[in-house]
């Protein structure tokens, strides 16, 4: 007599441990479920096997082969399009000519199959069908007999008002050839078609009421809780390795440390590694090949093939798919699965739950709460550099933005206002809405701009009392992510401690949520253009603009700088030639700040204008063009901005960050300005620009902030600022250029791991501390004829050297000499 495994199922409910893998090659026990199934077959004198495959066939057919590895002969019944249960035995009809037993391939059963057949030769009965008593017979589809196992009823995943049984379809089927005469064409189902028709038909139909054990693996935790039953005696089945007195499989070649503890139950799979000091609690189940680490504790846990777990990580009721990697001190919680081939950080923390589907990357010290399915990795971080960036509904989902936003607002009190902005695109038109329903939910108010600059959020936020802001717009570094900016009170970026508040409360879910009446309300403020506009031009000699009658050619860079400059532009009496003058994704998403300031310079050139600018999508950043059409750099557009507020302020307050150039800072000791220095954050330039006592403060890419107006970076500002200033000068901006002395300055990047920044920055102190040394950000080491910088990136693990020397050589020669020895104390 013939069998049939079905081995075509998805394991849809499974993921992510089908995600690679079918759902009857999953391991319990270290045998995939079909080959226990395969080896139940055999004992009861199955030989003759068809399996039936769908999803990944060749992952089956390579395992079990032509079956003589087992005992039997396998015979493969691909289907290519889904057929359903019943079409996809038929698939396999002209290989079943007798009467033959029907199996699912991804279960745990010990029953006897020969007494199924035993019952169905008895009856001679067309169909039998396995029944077995389940306390939840939901997910399952239920029969009622009558008193001589006739089938009297069916009905397929009822409610619990309709359960009139708790006897349920194993799917284990014994079947004449006749059946085959009831099975239509297309995609066809035993218990939904073929039963029902067999049953009006009057058909000779048996239940027969199945002994021993039986499980349909569906889910996570009938997958976990087949361990169990399989480590207890509950099933039998036979499980790989020599079995000790203690409970614990041994496999071949397997090495457990005298100083590691393993209790039993356990299996410990063939060339396994377990050193000194792991635990190895009850229901533990490692696989083929694991290396356990020391100091490793695991409880109630499956680990697959040739997993990696470095020392002290700490596994609880998980599941670790193949060829995973955990570093040390990485820890997860009751319920999660890891999937295959993944990289979890050290000291990363996987809550309770989650799933990481395969080939993702955890950062280490990462707290990831939720599943990480579609995106590209969990971060150490929710905050970058700027705010929380990743792939736009990917890493950053809808679902993400409203849990961030409801951290943000629960840090704001019940009936605060928050002012919500975004770029032009879809991508952020979508995560902003999803903020404000985050917001709104947590009992705050929101005063949306709809599509606005990042400097008019600011101001708006300053100016209409709001109590923060939140902006969403693409990420300027890639087009396909975003970039969502948390503001506070004063209009700038909020703090480090806001930012690990908001993570706290966020990883927690820690959300405060409004009743109904609570619920935040959503306004649109009137005339915040002009308000801006009006704000700006009170901060500057707006007549002394008009009357120099200044030709500038103006690049809007495709942002949303086109909807304030035509107001502000309208105030100053220039004559404008303007550039892309609309806000448009794409051509945003394409935006080469070079390409825009070489062509900008042709048109300076072309036309004899004054000067040019290219404002950067979001307002934030300018890139200048002098009078003779050359774009100016960063460095000296830095040195133009210091040397006109020196000439028309006396004695200023100037914020520099600690990698400026030392020729700025030579210009300001000669003028008699004083240089306050900050981290290279913006962040961190801004927190400056807020104490109300500088007159200036700069980046090196291009931002400018003016305090007396916005203590934040705004290119607008920047632009009028610096036409009011060569107005009261007389000055020309290529002849500030000219002025410029020549800077080199190198770079270099050094590849740290996260646990050793910390001690590298003590050590480098300690090594240099004869030397003049400058310690706002990072360690600065200053020489003769130059300085040296090593701070470690916030994001990735690395150590940034920038250097300055007399020539580049000798930039370059200093940034590779610290190089060098943070290379060494690493070692």
């Amino acid at each position: 007599m013939k069998a049939v495994i079905m081995a075509g199922g998805a394991g849809t409910r499974l993921r992510p441990l089908t995600s690679n893998t079918p759902k009857p090659m999953l391991p319990v026990a270290n045998r995939p479920m079909m080959e226990h199934i395969l080896r139940l077959l055999k004992k009861h004198g199955f030989e003759d096997i068809v399996v039936t495959l769908a999803v990944n066939p060749q992952a089956i057919t390579n395992y079990f082969g032509d079956g003589s590895e087992f005992g039997v002969r396998i015979a493969y019944a691909t289907e290519e399009t889904p057929m359903g249960t019943a079409g996809s035995v038929l698939n396999a009809r002209d290989k079943l000519d007798e009467r033959f037993l029907v199996i699912s391939g991804d279960v745990l059963t010990s029953t006897d199959l020969s007494k199924v057949v035993a019952f169905h030769e008895e009856k001679k009965a067309l169909v039998t069908i396995g029944l077995k008593a389940m306390d939840n017979p939901l997910e399952f589809g239920i029969v009622i007999t009558r008193d001589d196992g006739s089938i009297e009823r069916f009905l397929e995943k009822p409610s619990w008002g309709e359960v009139f049984s708790d006897a349920v379809n194993t799917g284990v089927y014994v079947l004449e050839p006749e059946i085959f005469d009831f099975i239509g064409k297309g995609e066809v189902d035993f218990s939904g078609d073929v039963f029902p028709a067999l049953l009006e038909a009057e058909k000779p139909m048996f239940g027969y009421e199945m002994e021993g054990y039986w499980q349909d693996v569906g889910t996570l935790d009938a997958y976990t809780g087949a361990h169990r039953d399989v480590l207890d005696g509950t099933v039998e089945v036979e499980i790989p390795g020599f079995r000790m007195e203690d409970g614990v499989w041994l496999g071949e070649g397997a090495e457990v440390h005298p100083d590691a503890e393993v209790k039993g139950p356990a299996v410990i799979g063939d060339y396994c590694q377990v050193e000194a000091g792991a635990e190895l609690s009850e229901y533990t189940v490692l696989g083929t090949n694991v290396r356990v680490g020391p100091d490793v504790t695991i409880e109630r846990s499956v680990i697959h093939d040739n997993v990696y777990l470095a020392s002290s990580v700490n596994l609880r009721g998980t599941v670790v798919c193949r060829a995973s990697d955990l570093r040390q001190g990485a820890r997860c919680e009751e319920g999660v699965v890891i999937g295959d081939q993944c990289l979890i950080g050290s000291q990363a923390l996987i809550n309770q739950g989650v799933k990481i589907y395969p080939f993702k990357t955890v950062e280490p010290g990462a707290t990831i709460n939720s599943s990480i399915v579609w995106e590209s990795q969990g971060a150490r971080n929710l905050f970058g550099r700027l705010g929380v960036s990743g792939l736009a509904n990917v890493d950053i989902s809808p679902e993400l933005m409203v849990r961030l936003a409801m951290a943000y607002a629960t840090t704001l009190k019940k009936g605060a206002t928050v002012t919500t902005s975004r770029d032009s695109s879809r991508a952020a038109r979508a995560l902003k809405r999803a903020a404000m329903v985050g917001l709104t939910s947590a009992g705050v108010n929101v005063d949306d701009l709809e599509v606005a600059t990042v400097p008019v959020t600011r101001f708006q936020v300053r100016s209409a009392n709001s109590q923060g802001g939140i902006t969403v717009r693409l990420d300027p570094t890639d087009a396909q992510s975003v970039l969502i900016r948390f503001l506070d009170s004063e209009g700038v970026d909020i703090s480090d401690s806001a930012q690990s508040k908001i993570e706290r409360l966020y990883y927690r879910e820690d959300f405060r949520r409004a009743m109904a009446a609570d619920i935040g309300d959503i306004g649109f403020p009137a005339r915040t253009l002009e308000h801006y506009t009006e704000a700006l031009m009170a901060t500057v000699e707006a007549e002394a603009i008009r009357s120099v009658g200044y030709r500038v050619v103006l690049d809007y860079g495709f942002g949303t700088a086109s909807f304030v400059m035509p107001n502000v532009l309208a105030k100053l009496g220039a004559d404008v030639l303007s550039v892309n003058p609309y806000a448009s994704t794409v051509g945003a998403t394409k935006f080469d700040r070079s390409q825009h300031a070489a062509k900008v310079g042709e048109l300076v050139g072309a036309s004899g204008a004054n000067l040019g600018a290219v404002i950067d999508p979001d307002g934030e950043h300018i890139t200048l063009v002098d009078d003779a059409g050359h774009v100016v750099s960063d460095v000296d557009a830095m040195f133009a901005f210091v040397s006109l507020v020196t000439d028309t302020q006396d004695k200023p307050k100037i914020g520099l960050p600690v990698a400026v150039s030392r020729g700025i800072e030579e210009l300001c000791q000669a003028k008699g300005a004083e240089v306050v220095w900050t981290k290279l954050s913006a962040a961190q330039l801004m927190e400056a620009a807020s104490s109300g006592e500088l007159s200036l403060a700069a980046s090196q890419e291009g931002g400018f902030i003016f305090p007396s107006f916005l203590p934040a970076y705004d290119a607008t500002a920047a632009l009028v600022h610096l036409l009011a200033m060569l107005a009261q000068t007389g000055q020309s901006l290529d002849e500030l250029v000219a002025q410029a002395p020549d800077v080199h300055v190198a770079h270099k990047g050094v590849e740290t791991p996260w646990e050793q920044k910390g001690m590298l920055m003590r050590t480098m102190v300690e090594r240099l501390k004869d030397r003049e040394l400058v310690l706002v950000d990072g360690v600065k080491v200053l020489h003769d004829d130059g300085w040296a910088l090593m701070l470690p990136d916030p994001e990735e693990q690395l150590t940034h050297v920038w250097a300055e020397g007399p020539s580049q050589d000798e930039a370059e020669k200093l940034a590779d000499d610290y190089s060098r020895r943070i290379e060494e104390i690493l070692r």
